[in-house]
């Protein structure tokens, strides 16, 4: 306890009785005694260790674990200076509301671990919109906190052996169909102003609306993660890097209501004014599905732009789209620099799709001359089957998405819905609907099966580009980090 107390001290600490009584639960990482550790990845390692039950935590599902977390952290910050801490949140079921967490530190989730989001309204307050959007994404005015959030932070892991955070959301989906809520959802997960985050090796489901959605950051890993919710669940986007920098999203897996990956950079006028792109975004080894929607979506708000990003090794199963472009006349900004190689699909109605005219906007004071730019698109080594449409591309009028090119695609029309259908209405059918849409765009293709529209004509041999180079993000080397459980 001597140590302990010098090494407070050191950092200017005052300790009142209570404070002393919890740091006797505070672990040196290096010190003997630990019952059993476990090995985990992480950006940095953490010197102290404490568990959620040593701030009067109860796993029982039942217990509010809410005031539990945010002790547990608030006492964790005061030695953020002295080599971090992480809290362990074990075996169990943690039913809590909202709470913050602070730099320096690791949440680490057992993987017999779930936190459970609260179904009260009021375990969430009511917050500010982000300066992006200038009013709540479902409705104007405020928005509830998320379930677990983090402002203006550096060096933030949020991990563990693959425990489960249950938002819980089936009460908030309904209240949201039925109109009832009068301010925005909140979400599993949203860090905000945060240098180095990272998010692996977790399941998320049930959010009330979008799972995990790291805004205004930079350095960002999320890997290894599970997100699951109803295909029927509203606006339960998997992973939405929101005016980010240097991203990297790698082997996980999506069940969505909603886009399973959506990348933005802020609303209309309010995107515009905050300026800030997502852009330098990897993704790897990434598998969706989402009937609905989009296995890759870029935008529709995307007012501060985005550009860079390289997504390869995708399989899409059962959604709507593999690549969406969505924008409109007031985003302004751009959609540039976007390369996808080695994408697999298997039934989905579009393979590839854009839209200029994704028209919701946060209020009258929009530009309506602010026009988006949509440029250098490129995709190759596609494989698709059981697709209803190859491409629907459009742009906007006057105002063309230009710098297509798609590579090495060969996709296979679905069949016949039933298996007594005639071959010859079969084929009749496939050529009324035509495999291809395009309006106000252009590019070229190359060895493209079904042929593509006359706007992107043929022209071999091409190879669609494929950036070289390595991203800062994408040579991070995570360290071995311990914990004891």
């Amino acid at each position: 306890m001597e140590t302990k107390l010098q090494i407070l001290f050191l950092v200017g600490i005052l300790l009142p009785l209570q404070f002393l009584k919890i740091t006797g639960y505070l672990h040196d990482g290096a010190a003997a005694g630990i019952p059993q550790k476990i090995n985990y990845p992480a950006i940095n390692c953490r010197k102290h260790t404490a568990s959620l039950t040593d701030f009067g935590g109860k796993g029982d599902s039942k217990t509010s674990n809410t005031a539990a977390f945010k002790a547990a952290i608030a006492n964790l910050s005061k030695v953020a200076g002295d080599g971090g801490a992480q809290l362990v949140v074990p075996p169990g079921k943690w039913l809590t509301g909202a709470f913050s967490l602070t730099s320096h530190f690791t949440l680490y989730i057992h993987k017999d671990a779930v936190i459970l989001g609260s179904e009260e309204e009021s375990d969430y307050p009511l917050i500010d919109p982000l300066p992006s959007y200038g009013r709540g994404r479902d409705a104007p005015g405020k928005r509830f906190s998320s379930l677990i959030s983090g402002t203006n932070l550096t060096d933030v892991v949020i991990t563990g052996g693959n425990g489960t955070i249950d938002g819980q959301g089936a009460i908030w989906w309904k209240k949201f169909k039925g109109k009832q809520l009068q301010n925005t959802r909140g979400y599993l997960v949203e860090i905000l102003f945060t240098n180095q985050l990272q998010i692996s090796n977790l399941t998320f489901k049930n959010s009330p609306s979008w799972n995990l959605h790291p805004t205004y950051c930079n350095d960002v890993i999320i890997e290894h993660v599970t997100v699951l919710a109803p295909i029927d669940s509203p606006n339960t986007d998997g992973i939405d890097p929101d005016s980010c920098s240097n991203i990297r999203i790698r082997d996980s897996y999506v069940v969505s209501g909603d886009d399973c990956i959506a990348v933005k950079s802020g609303w209309d006028q309010y995107g515009i004014k905050v300026g800030l792109p997502t852009q330098h975004l990897s993704i790897k080894r990434f598998t969706c599905i989402s009937p609905d929607s989009a296995v890759i979506a870029l935008g529709s708000e995307m007012s501060g732009g985005i550009r860079d990003v390289r997504a390869e090794d995708i399989t899409a199963i059962n959604s709507q789209s593999g690549i969406r472009i969505k924008t409109a006349p007031g985003r302004g900004a751009y959609v540039k620099d976007i390369y996808v190689r080695n994408f697999y699909a298997d039934t989905m109605k579009y393979v590839l799709w854009s839209t200029g005219a994704y028209g919701q906007h946060p209020g009258e004071g929009f530009d309506p001359t602010a026009i988006p730019q949509v440029k250098n698109i490129n995709y190759r080594d596609f494989v698709a089957k059981n697709v209803t449409y190859v491409g629907s591309l459009s742009g906007i009028e006057g105002h063309p998405f230009t710098g297509f090119c798609i590579s090495n695609l060969t996709a296979t029309l679905a069949g016949p819905a039933t298996a007594a259908a005639e071959v010859e209405d079969y084929v009749a059918a496939v050529k009324k609907k035509l495999p291809w849409n395009c309006t106000d765009v252009a590019g070229v293709t190359s060895r493209v099966v079904p042929k593509a529209c006359v706007q992107l004509p043929e022209k071999s041999p091409v190879v669609c580009p494929f950036p070289t180079d390595v991203l800062p993000i994408d040579r991070v080397e995570l360290k071995s980090c311990s914990v004891g459980v």
